[in-house]
């Protein structure tokens, strides 16, 4: 049987704090806004408007800072790296004849850029979901385990029927990550290849 992983993107297999807060603070100077990037950047994981919302952005701005936000993007992407672990991640899965998914919040045209970016070969991607909105996606392409970093990934997972592996690189410890239903929890994605060894040898 084909192994199907889905994988977040976020903090999970790049680090795109450094991106983000460049992004933020442009737009702070630019909306006259009291928004700090790096702080900004330390809660991913929600949808950008919520992020925006609970930044203390007005309502009513809020449409015109995510346009403007997505629109910056594509400056910001040589800015941010991929997590250790992240290319060997997807390696792993695709060297054992199976498939990967890549299912994130992000607006998908910027997550391109990205898997564009760091040369990844990846065989679905799908943007804008987030939480159990994730699971339309994870069950429609019959997927195994779905990795991520963020309470809403464990939760997407578990809507999915899917198994939930948590990876603490994202503002979520083990305990946070296991209280959303982390069926696993690892560090980072550098243990995750001798993790998927045993989890196949498992499923025989």
């Amino acid at each position: 049987m084909t192994l199907i992983v889905g994988f977040d993107l976020d903090m999970t297999l790049i680090d795109s704090r450094p991106g983000v807060a460049l992004a933020i603070d442009t737009l702070a100077r630019e909306f006259d806004l009291p928004m700090v990037g790096s702080h900004f950047a330390d809660h991913l994981g929600p949808p950008l408007a919520t992020l925006l919302a609970d930044a203390g952005a007005p309502d009513d701005l809020i449409p015109h800072l995510v346009t403007r936000f997505r629109a910056l993007y594509p400056d910001v992407v040589a800015h941010i790296p991929a997590l250790p672990g992240a290319s060997a991640a997807l390696d792993t899965v695709r060297a054992g004849g199976g498939r990967t998914l890549v299912v994130t919040g992000k607006f998908e045209p910027n997550a391109r850029l990205h898997i564009d970016h760091l040369g990844w070969t990846v065989d679905r991607l799908a943007g804008d979901l987030w939480s159990t909105g994730k699971a339309e996606v994870l069950r429609a392409e019959s997927a195994h385990v779905f990795v991520g970093d963020h309470a809403g990934d464990m939760r997407g997972a578990k809507a999915a029927e899917v198994l939930a592996v948590g990876v603490t690189t994202g503002p979520y410890d083990a305990d946070g990550l296991r209280a959303a239903g982390a069926d696993v929890v690892l560090d980072d994605l550098t243990q995750f290849p001798d993790w998927l060894a045993g989890y196949a040898a498992a499923r025989g």
